[in-house]
Order: C-alpha cells, then structure tokens, then sequence
C-alpha cells in the first residue's frame, strides 16, 4: 500500500527545513533507515533516514525548496504498485513549499553584472559516501562523483575510495577564484548560514540589554603548562580548552549566569552546557560541549576536536547545536587584542577572548615580562547585575591564572 514519507522534526526547535539533496530517484528500492535526503535546519544540514521499507514511487519536491515540518516528501509502495494520480496531487495541494523571502528569479540582476559575474552551476546532488570515506577522498584526490559505491543502499566505502585511488581517479580542479568574484560594487547574496546569523544577532540586540566588562589575565603558567602537556600528547589541549574549564568552573560556583528571564523569574539552567564558536567556510557556528563541568581539560579537548571536525564537515547534529548558557569565541589567532562579542539568543552571556601577547608588568620595582590575555564579557542585563557578573569573570581570571585548579585529566 502506498504511503507518504513525510519531512520530520530533526531538532527540538525546527519549524522548516530545505531540500539540499535528494539521494534517491523513482523505482529506487530503499530499506528503512536508509538515506534518502540531506535537510538543512536553521542549525544544520542533516541526513533524513527512511522511516519505512519500499519502492520510490513518486518524489515530490526538488533540491533547494524550503518546505515546513511534516511537509510530503516522497511516496513509496509495493515493487508493482501503481499510485493514483490523484493521490499525488492531493498530496502536492495539502502542503504548499515556504515562500522564500526574496526570489531571485523575480529581481534578477543588471545583465552586465550577471556578465561580469558568472555563477558555478550547483551540482545536481551530493554523492552518498561516509564521512571516512569523504575524508579519505579529500586526502587522496579522489573524486566522489566518479565512483559507483558498494556499501548499503550505494554508499561510497573507504575501499571504493582505495582502489579510486589506485586506479589513478583523480578530483578534478575546481574553478578559480578570481576577482571578478568578489569585487567594488559586486552585490554578494547571503548564504542560509549568513541569513540565519543576521536574523538571530538582530534578535539579541534588539532583546538583550547587555553590559560589557573588561579584564586582564595574566596566563604566563597556563602558557607554559600547555606547552609542556603538547609535547608528547596524543590530544593537544588548546588554550580555548583551559578557558572552558575554567568558565565551567565559575558557572559552578555563579549560578545566576547559567540563567533566563521566564516571565517573573530567573529559570537556571539543568546543565552546564558551553558553546564554542567555530569559524566555517559559510560562516560561524557555536556548537556545544555537554557537562563541561564534570569533563577534565583533556576530556574538553577530545570532545573539542570532535566538535570541531563535524562543523567542518558539515556533519552537526541538533543536539550539538541546543542547551548552552554560555559562549566562548577566540580571535586571538586572528592577531586581535579585544573585542565585544554579540550573546547567543537564548544564553545569558558571551565571552570574548583575545590574543595572548607578551607585556611588560612591574613587580616590585622590577620589570617581568608577561604573557597577558584580554577578556571580555557581554551580559544579559535582564538576567545578571553588574557586580555579580564581575564577580564572575573576576573568579575565572584567577583560575587561569592558577594553573594548580585545573583537572588536567590523563
């Protein structure tokens, strides 16, 4: 009997999704859990599994379209069934795609812009590999889209990658960047990571009355520590993995800061949940690091790397992205000093980190040299006052500073 394969709710907060890839096509046999598309949420791009076994009959939306929760997808049916038309176009009129805020199809640009900046052609779809197997290939050189894949339902394999490789299949070059791209008076449209970080930093200075504070910390021990822990390490620690703990930590002992306003009350958080903010090529994400409080700076590590290698990959899932109280953003490998971070709807505070330099400090009527580091606090004003909030920041500067208070971990 034929039945629709409705688009689900992939993460607590979504509401719509986009069709970044479809992996099937019709008279394709499918098992459940099988892939059939790649979703992408207002937090990530996910992998839609079959939730039943069939023969794809009918699919019924197209790579790009935006469409609301529970939204029919395909229909799938016995190997020889035949589906009423009807049946498709009920389907089709119940559940309208979202309309897109501005099509470009309705303002198309000044011809000689669109001459003067030509557009790649999209592929017509991503190739179905795992993730290994994606790595290997970008490793060996291998192009995807040549290979035939021998695993479940087609996937790629690490083996189909090897002997691609062997067999000298190499990834084609793709085109250049040039300055026609990017240039004086060009108009860039926004990505959906560029549109979706433009909506929810609007929302936060428009809903968060924040107030800023300012500290220096004088992590000359942390420095060295770090340095001394890389050397034979088989997890190298980075200085964002003290600073987490440390903010873990403080949230511990300033509960407050872990907070949000519902209604007449402060509702505190269950967990101690820390974003890390990620740079991407489309953009910035801040995924999450669960329990960070009850996690040595080594575990932190692990699960920072880890946190890491799937925003670059793409591979995020909701719950990566959901429960943080705080953020924590570094720029100090960008050469900037300080800065003034933006809190994360829905967080109570955001915490800017800066570069580690090399400052001289007296002591005594002596000079030392130090290694000073700049940090910088955006506070939820509705949730935390001033002084509790610098009491906060006051309390992690002085763990960084300690190098005996950290739970290094083995």
């Amino acid at each position: 009997m034929a039945k629709e394969v409705r688009l689900p709710q992939l993460g607590q907060t979504m509401e719509e999704g986009t069709i970044v890839n479809c992996l099937v096509k019709v008279g394709d046999e499918v098992k459940k859990g099988d892939v059939i598309f790649e979703i992408e949420t207002d937090k990530a791009t996910l992998e839609m599994e079959s939730p039943a076994d069939g023969f794809v009959k009918h699919i019924l939306v197209e790579v790009d379209e935006t469409l609301t929760v529970g939204a029919p997808l395909l229909v799938l049916g016995d190997k020889d069934e035949e589906v009423p038309q009807s049946f498709i176009e009920s389907l089709k009129a119940a559940a309208p795609s979202v309309p897109p805020e501005a099509a470009p199809v309705e303002q198309a640009p000044p011809v000689e812009l669109a001459k003067a900046e030509p557009q790649p052609t999209k592929p017509a779809g991503r190739v179905m590999a795992s993730p290994r197997a994606k790595k290997l290939a970008d490793e060996l050189g291998v192009d995807l889209t040549a290979l035939i894949g021998t695993g479940p339902a087609g996937k790629i394999t690490e083996q189909d990658v090897k002997q691609a490789a062997a067999s000298k299949l190499t990834k084609p070059a793709g085109p250049p960047t040039t300055p026609a791209e990017i240039r004086l008076g060009a108009t860039i449209p926004l990505n959906r990571l560029q549109k979706i970080t433009a909506e929810r930093m609007l929302k936060s200075k428009r809903e968060i009355p924040c107030f800023y504070l300012t500290v220096k910390a004088d992590v000359t021990d942390m420095v060295d520590l770090r340095t001394k822990l890389n050397r034979d390490a088989d997890v190298k620690i980075s200085y964002n993995d003290f600073i987490i703990k440390a903010v873990a930590t403080g949230l511990e002992r300033y509960l407050i800061m872990t907070g949000q306003l519902e209604g007449q009350a402060i509702k505190l958080a269950s967990s101690i949940h820390i974003g890390l903010a990620i740079s991407v090529p489309d953009g910035l994400v801040a995924p999450i690091l669960k329990d960070v409080n009850k996690k040595d700076v080594k575990q932190i590590a692990r699960d920072s790397q880890a946190l890491v290698e799937r925003a670059h990959s793409n591979k995020l899932a909701p719950t990566d992205l959901e429960g943080g109280c705080i953020t924590v953003t570094n720029l100090g490998a960008a050469g900037i000093d300080s800065f003034i971070p933006i809190v994360v709807p829905g967080q109570c505070s955001i915490l800017g980190i800066g570069r580690i330099t090399d400052t001289c400090v007296p002591d005594n009527g002596n000079i030392l040299v130090r290694k000073l580091m700049n940090m910088t606090l955006s506070v939820d004003h509705k949730v935390a006052n001033g002084a509790y909030a610098a009491q906060f920041l006051d309390f992690v500067r002085k763990l960084l500073e300690d190098t005996s208070t950290f739970n290094i971990g083995v």
